[in-house]
């Protein structure tokens, strides 16, 4: 089985899509991941990207991800270390690094910045390979 951490973008995306995520795959994230995708989502109502109701339902979509949702002291404590080593002035991405360190095997994210830290720290992947039969 293969884990992967995703952040809220990719879950928003994977919820949007409706995506399927093959049986031999694993979705985990941090507890924030659900109020960050809670507040990109707002957000796009807000300006007016995204229509309140199809916002909603991209939230149901997340619910209904089979993801796993950690934030235990010992995320906490990697986390403080990764953003430490980054220079980061948060340890919100550093959580997602953290996470995968820790349970995944693989981080998705379609932040750029995220992404290039973590490279150095953790293996990333695609969104395909998430949506690709193991």
């Amino acid at each position: 089985m293969t884990r992967f951490v995703i952040d809220a973008p990719v879950a928003i995306r994977l919820a949007a899509d409706r995506s399927e995520i093959p049986a031999g795959h694993a979705l985990l994230a941090p507890t924030l991941m659900r109020s960050q995708a809670l507040a990109l989502l707002y957000g796009s109502v807000r300006r007016g990207e995204t229509d309140e109701r199809a916002a909603k339902k991209i939230l149901d979509g997340i619910r209904a991800l089979r993801v796993r949702l950690l934030g235990d002291r010992v995320l906490q404590a990697v986390a403080w270390e990764v953003a430490g080593t980054l220079g980061w002035p948060d340890t919100y991405k550093a959580e997602y690094i953290a996470l995968t360190r820790l349970q995944a095997d693989a981080l998705v994210t379609f932040d750029d910045e995220l992404a290039g830290a973590a490279g150095t720290l953790v293996t990333t992947a695609s969104l395909a390979d998430v949506l690709r039969s193991s």
